[in-house]
């Protein structure tokens, strides 16, 4: 059954209205009328099994014929810092997070970074680009939440965020003695778990020496280096698994 997402305050004891690119897909794509049924999520963990009832320009309202939680969302939330990398790569590492369970992603600006966002305008534009994705994504996959995309950050800002979490690393290719699996074994019961990837030129060590000297440890996932459009997505399936949440 197609899914789509709205929000709350489209939603009454008894209808959904669904609008602009939503409304116009379920009209013109998929080609559904008065009657067909689709699931209606609320962005916070609730899903409507709905009816169509009336198709208009630019929304379509629906009877909710029942509710239920949705039953796809993580206990943990993970928070992705990602260094920003170049061309699509981040438009990738994005959709495959997002269906591998992430909560928010952040861009890193980070030193060795190829990308350089100009201005702050330039920085909302591909935030709102990157928040489409997430979307689209997250309907795809049958998530019960949109993951946040922040805006970027600069690696101080990054330290003093990550201090605040319940669980915090960082992967990095020197690091030859602490393992994931050892920092996901000795976790506990945590509920926010963040961790930062590098550029496609890896972290610079003054990152390393900020980040260590805010608390946050280093991991090695190892022998072998991943890119960083691969090393998001492995790192979070193996955090997911590694705290029991697949």
């Amino acid at each position: 059954m197609p899914k789509f997402f709205t929000a709350r305050e489209n939603i009454t004891d008894t209808e959904i209205i669904i609008e602009s690119e939503d409304a116009k897909h379920i009209k013109k794509v998929l080609r559904m009328g008065e009657g067909d049924e689709i699931t209606v999520c609320d962005g916070r963990g609730i899903d409507y099994s709905a009816r169509i009832r009336t198709i208009e320009t630019g929304r379509v309202i629906c009877d909710i014929i029942s509710s239920r939680i949705c039953d796809t969302e993580p206990g943990v939330r993970v928070t992705l810092y990602q260094g920003l990398p170049k061309a699509a790569k981040m438009d990738y590492i994005i959709q495959k997070t997002t269906e591998l369970g992430i909560s928010r992603i952040v861009p890193a600006k980070l030193s060795r970074c190829v990308v350089k966002l100009e201005n702050e305008a330039a920085e909302r534009k591909k935030v709102e680009r990157w928040q489409k994705i997430a979307y689209e994504a997250a309907k795809q996959s049958g998530r019960g939440a949109v993951p946040e995309i922040a805006m970027p950050m600069d690696i101080d800002r990054i330290a003093e965020e990550l201090k605040d979490t319940d669980l915090a690393f960082a992967p990095y290719e020197c690091e030859q003695q602490t393992r994931l699996r050892q920092v996901l074994e000795n976790a506990g019961d945590v509920k926010n778990v963040s961790f930062i990837i590098g550029p496609e030129g890896g972290f610079d060590i003054t990152e390393i020496e900020k980040l260590k000297n805010a608390g946050i440890q280093t991991v090695t996932l190892g022998r072998r280096i991943l890119r960083t459009e691969t090393a998001g997505e492995a790192v979070l399936a193996m955090t997911m698994y590694g705290l029991e949440e697949v």
